[in-house]
């Protein structure tokens, strides 16, 4: 399969040939225009930055329609707004999305060379994790490749830069880079004084991951209403994703979410790093569970939680909180796995330390939890009693933070051995 690549940002001249809404003449077109033979079956078109190019997007139809063995992928940023104010029909049917976010953590052992780190994490079974599964010093590497994860992120430039060994000081370069690059996107779709409220929360994100998010915390000078368009906006440009409160009494878990309460994710946990100014030396000094108060490990868990399903599925990502006096009570996240309910605890020490966790289990009647922390793999079959005469016989699954690419293939295992939630 050869490979032909236009994009629409470096070379906006390609745009026109897309006029013609005739796929053999727009494909000769562009074999003068590249000289490269364009052939169904024998060639894949990448059409990159295609926001730039909006009748590269329409005539997809065509494409579909008329040269259906022709492989075309389409790709870009802030493909949400070039939609939005599209004056033409999108191809409904005629063309797959795919909902792509960073480079997942066994990705990016594969592009740095630890091929049978990332193996291991893909094919071992639930059964075979238990109290040391690994010999220590192989976990140890497990969290200082974490650390390195942390501090780089999954950015495809950010992950070639390290990968081609030019060290972790290009790596900021490269961070700075990309905030600029959205900062000059933020110019192209936001104006006036929506611009410049987009550019204050974008600045304040990653100041706020792992907490309620409120709006008087980025602004006093700024009505609510003013600051959640701008949030909005980020959202749509998939550089803040958030997390909304769910009652979590079954599936699907988008059924009973309050819009008021949500907390929010920043894009990703490198370019998080490096707004904080966190270095190597700086992750190596503390737990990691403890980083930056919680926030480094919501974000790592999160954004993996969030493209860990399916690729044609777009990313939701829930949490549960129980606002009551002297009673207050919040997980961390909340997951669908099938009609099951799966609350996902960030935590280290004992299970003493899991009181939100156990009146969760208590009040939806659950008997199966997730748990992530910096030890090694565990199974845990513990009891919760509530009142004299009530029991709660539960199962904790404790996984490595380096595993949570693995949660879904590691639930499905679980589900297929007992075949529901309890015991």
């Amino acid at each position: 399969m050869k490979l032909v690549e236009l994009n629409f940002e470096r070379n906006p001249e390609l745009r026109g040939t897309f006029s013609a809404k005739d796929p053999v003449k727009i494909l000769a077109s562009l074999e003068l225009l590249t000289r490269q033979p364009i052939s169904a079956g024998e060639t894949l078109l990448f059409l990159d930055e295609i926001q730039a190019a909006p009748e590269a997007l329409a005539a997809l139809r065509y494409f579909y329609e008329e040269k259906p063995r022709l492989h075309v992928i389409a790709a870009g940023s802030l493909l949400e707004f070039t939609l939005a104010e599209a004056n033409f029909s999108m191809p409904v049917g005629r063309v797959e999305y795919m909902y792509l976010g960073p480079v997942q953590f066994e990705d990016f052992l594969e592009a740095i060379g630890e091929s049978a780190m990332a193996s291991w994490l893909r094919n071992t079974p639930l059964a075979e994790l238990h109290d040391e599964a690994l010999a220590a010093p192989v976990h140890d590497k497990y969290m200082n490749l974490l650390r390195q994860y942390w501090v780089i992120g999954g950015l495809p430039e950010a992950v070639a830069t390290f990968a081609d060994r030019q060290g972790l000081l290009n790596i900021g370069r490269v961070h700075q880079s990309i905030v600029a690059t959205y900062r000059d996107d933020f110019n192209k779709y936001s104006h006036g004084a929506l611009r410049e409220r987009v550019r204050l929360v974008f600045d304040r994100l990653p100041q706020m991951i792992g907490r309620k998010f409120k709006y008087v915390q980025v602004s006093q000078d700024h009505r609510s209403g003013e600051l959640a368009a701008a949030l909005q906006q980020l959202c749509m440009a998939r550089v803040a994703y958030k997390v909304r409160h769910t009652a979590a009494n079954g599936v699907p878990l988008a059924a009973e979410v309050n819009e008021r309460h949500f907390k929010t994710l920043y894009m990703d946990v490198g370019l998080m790093c490096s707004a904080l100014n966190l270095s190597m030396l700086d992750l190596e000094q503390e737990d990691l569970i403890l980083s930056n108060q919680g926030a480094l490990a919501e974000q790592f868990i999160g954004q993996h939680l969030l493209y860990g399903g399916a690729w044609y599925e777009p990313s939701a990502l829930y949490y549960w909180v129980r606002e009551a006096r002297n009673s207050n009570a919040e997980v961390d996240y909340v997951i669908a796995h099938g009609r099951h309910v799966i609350p996902i605890e960030i935590k280290s020490g004992k299970t003493g330390t899991l009181r939100s966790l156990h009146r969760f289990l208590h009040e939806k009647r659950q008997s199966f939890a997730l748990r992530f922390n910096a030890d090694q793999p565990s199974l845990l079959r513990d009891s919760i009693s509530f009142a004299a005469n009530e029991t709660l016989k539960y199962e904790l699954l404790s996984l490595p933070m380096y595993m949570v690419g693995q949660t879904r293939r590691l639930l499905s295992e679980r589900m297929q051995r007992v075949g529901r939630p309890s015991m």
